[in-house]
């Protein structure tokens, strides 16, 4: 029996930091020029393997579905999960594994190019239902045949009993509800940004259309503005506090991840809304999506001193 299953993405990032200032929203790079990067840094990240690290770190038996290809990345990513203790329950098939390069500018803020093609690919057929015996599944946002497929797992996780948290991102979340309506209505927990928020809710209190549409729990991240949760009948805001940003790159899912782990050990609100923004922390003031994430016993101590201030 799995704790918890993660099903998501699967990828190797390539940091790239140029040291470029931004102009504005953008990160502008002369065309025919030739560019010094100050560091490259390989990893392997995507929402299905960075989440499974914090479950594993935390002390959970941890599954992940994802989809990868035969080459030298899939290697990188068997091994580390191996290393890890995360059962990888996927699909490895030829090609190529998704790849990510991400280009950091001088601010820490990022753009990524990436490359998805077996992560959106995951039929159901690849999944192998007689292994998956666990308290919580946990999805990561794919698009295409992969959403698909967690549509229909969505409603066996109802089924079975298993409890079901989902962190859509902006690419789903700006086609309506309507889009991802068949997990929504299935799931207990869901963890999304601000704009993700109000691309599903137009009009009205965020949190009680997000609770409409099916969720039990709903915790919403607003940067700066902190991070607010919410179960219908208690709710719960997390002011930020000041920390200096190396990279960004995986603290969505740090949180998230952060977050469900708490729940999954303990349902108090509370409780799971610091441990998902001490992981988040801990991940943004070092360089890679898994670097910085938290154990159990480093998260059971910062639980204890926390500072982050609850409204």
């Amino acid at each position: 029996m799995y704790d918890i299953i993660t099903f998501g993405g699967a990828v190797v990032d390539a940091f790239l930091d140029t040291d470029i200032p931004q102009k504005g929203k953008d990160i502008c790079y002369t065309s025919g020029s030739k560019i010094a990067v100050k560091r490259l840094e390989f990893s392997t990240g995507g929402g299905g393997t960075n989440t499974a690290a914090t479950f594993a770190n935390l002390g959970l038996k941890t599954g992940a579905i994802i989809k990868i290809g035969k080459d030298s990345n899939s290697e990188l990513i068997l091994k580390e999960l191996k290393q890890r203790k995360i059962t990888f329950l996927g699909k490895q098939e030829p090609g190529l594994t998704d790849f990510s390069v991400i280009l950091d500018s001088k601010e820490h803020n990022r753009t990524i190019l990436t490359f998805k093609e077996k992560s959106n690919s995951i039929s159901y057929k690849d999944i192998p239902l007689n292994k998956l015996k666990t308290k919580w599944f946990y999805f990561a946002s794919l698009d295409n045949i992969s959403l698909k497929t967690q549509i229909k797992l969505a409603s066996y996780s109802k089924r079975k009993g298993i409890k079901l948290a989902y962190n859509p991102s902006s690419y789903l979340t700006k086609k309506g509800p309507s889009y991802i309506k068949e997990i929504l209505k299935h799931c207990d927990a869901l963890i999304l940004n601000g704009s993700e928020a109000k691309q599903l809710i137009k009009k009205g209190d965020l949190f009680k259309g997000l609770h409409k549409l099916g969720p039990k729990i709903v915790a919403i991240t607003f940067g700066k503005k902190g991070t607010s949760v919410s179960n219908t009948k208690e709710k719960f805001t997390a002011l930020p506090r000041k920390i200096k940003v190396k990279e960004r790159t995986g603290a969505g899912d740090a949180f998230a991840s952060g977050f469900v782990a708490s729940l999954v050990k303990s349902s108090d609100l509370e409780t799971a809304i610091i441990a998902g923004s001490l992981n988040a922390e801990s991940v943004i003031q070092i360089p890679g999506a898994k670097n910085g994430l938290l154990t159990w016993q480093e998260m059971s101590k910062e639980l204890k001193k926390s500072k982050i201030k609850i409204l």
